[in-house]
C-alpha cells in the first residue's frame, strides 16, 4: 500500500531545501553530508531520504525550485502595458527581490554543475534560458539593432545585465546605504543608457 502523503509534506520539503542550501553553501557540495542536512533541517536521516533519496537529487531540487520561483516572480512583475524600459526595470527589481533570501540557493546553483546528471543539467538550462529570454526580448525591443549585422550583440548585452545581478550576493549588505531597489534601478539604468549606444 502506498504511503500516505502528510498534510505538511510541502512545508517540510521547503524547509529541507532551505536548510540544505545553507549547509551546502557553508560546507561545500562534496563535504556536506545527508546527516548534517538532516540535523540542520530538524528531521531524521530516514525522513530526509524519504523526501530526497540522494544528495544529487537534493541539489537538483534546490536549484529547480529556486529557478521556478524566480521565473514566477518575474512573470508576476511583468506588465505588458508598460513601456519596454519600465518593464525592464520592473523585472530587474523582481530578480533582486527574489534574491533577498536566496543567497545560499544561488551559491548552490553556481557551484553544483559537476554534481548534476546530463538530464538534470538540461532541465536547469531550460529554466535558465526561459528566464533569460524574458529579458532579451525586452532589450531587443529597446534596441532592435542588437540582433542585426555581422556581430549579434543581444545575448552579450543580456548576459551583461545578469552578470550585474547574479554577483550581488558577493558584496551587497542589507541595511547599507544602497537598497536592493536602488541597485536594481542602477543596473537597469546602466543597461538602458548603454544599450542604445551599442552599435553593430
Amino acid at each position: 500500500m502506498a504511503r500516505t502523503r502528510a498534510e505538511d509534506f510541502e512545508d517540510k520539503q521547503r524547509n529541507i531545501l532551505i536548510k540544505a542550501a545553507a549547509v551546502f553553501a557553508a560546507q561545500g557540495m562534496e563535504k556536506a553530508s545527508m546527516s548534517a542536512i538532516a540535523n540542520a533541517s530538524g528531521v531524521s536521516k530516514s525522513l530526509l531520504y524519504h523526501y530526497y533519496p540522494n544528495k544529487d537529487g537534493l541539489i537538483f531540487e534546490i536549484i529547480r525550485t529556486h529557478l521556478e520561483e524566480l521565473d514566477a516572480d518575474i512573470s508576476a512583475a511583468d506588465d505588458p502595458a508598460l513601456e519596454p524600459e519600465a518593464r525592464l526595470k520592473a523585472l530587474v527589481r523582481a530578480v533582486l527581490e527574489n534574491y533577498r533570501d536566496a543567497d545560499n540557493q544561488h551559491k548552490v546553483q553556481l557551484n553544483a554543475g559537476p554534481l548534476l546528471s546530463d538530464a538534470q543539467k538540461s532541465d536547469i538550462q531550460a529554466l535558465e534560458r526561459q528566464i533569460v529570454r524574458r529579458f532579451s526580448a525586452l532589450i531587443d525591443e529597446i534596441n532592435p539593432n542588437l540582433t542585426a549585422g555581422a556581430k549579434p550583440l543581444l545575448m552579450p548585452v543580456t548576459m551583461s545585465l545578469f552578470g550585474m545581478l547574479n554577483w550581488v550576493y558577493m558584496w551587497f549588505r542589507e541595511g547599507g546605504p544602497v537598497s536592493r531597489q536602488d541597485y536594481a534601478d542602477v543596473a537597469t539604468t546602466l543597461i538602458l543608457e548603454g544599450v542604445n549606444a551599442v552599435r553593430n
